[in-house]
């Protein structure tokens, strides 16, 4: 299950984007901060909470350099249909992923096998595509898309300035933490 320091895994699929139908590869998410949001399933209760509060973020994760890719085992027809029937998910910009045979599911480790459905997973990947933040949720638990645009700012943080940690907490612009030897129970 640990997931963190490891390459996403490889994958192709259809997703539904902008109006159309594209194909998204491991390699093209690749270059860029991405965000994986999986979720149980289309039309359901909590997961249309969930991606509206994403693409209530979208903007700003856009400014940071971040792709974000919803991703259940619906189809890519399904998410269609979906959009174009809720509000909510009406409002949707970033590409949302079909993996009805649940092979990027499993390559995340988040697979509901018995239902054949996700569980509520959130993974941050750097442009090299190595995971550097992993969140698994229960199905009754909605996620703050708020509380991952602050981990993408930590994320870029400690990879563009090496030694430094974000304590926890940390926002944007507060203090940092370079570990020493000094620091060791002063803390």
């Amino acid at each position: 299950m640990a997931q963190i320091g490891k390459l996403i895994p490889e994958f192709k699929a259809q997703a539904f984007h902008n109006g159309e139908f594209v194909e998204v590869t491991s390699d093209s998410v690749k270059g860029k901060w991405s965000i994986f949001l999986f979720y149980p399933a289309d039309f359901t209760f909590v997961c249309p909470t969930e991606l509206e509060d994403m693409a209530n973020q979208y903007e700003e994760l856009q400014k940071l350099g971040v792709e974000v890719y919803a991703v259940s085992t619906d189809t890519h027809f399904s998410h269609k249909a979906w959009h174009d029937s809720s509000e909510a998910i009406g409002k949707i910009k970033f590409p949302m992923l079909g993996d009805q045979t649940g092979h990027i599911t499993r390559g995340f480790d988040v697979m509901i096998e018995e239902d054949h459905m996700a569980h509520r997973g959130t993974f941050l990947a750097d442009p090299d595509g190595v995971i550097q933040v992993a969140h698994i949720h229960a199905g009754g638990i909605g996620r703050s898309a708020k509380d991952m645009v602050r981990n993408v700012k930590a994320a870029q943080y400690v990879r563009e300035n090496d030694g430094e940690v974000c304590p926890a907490a940390w926002e944007q612009g507060e203090a940092t933490l370079t570990p020493s030897l000094d620091l060791v129970g002063k803390i």
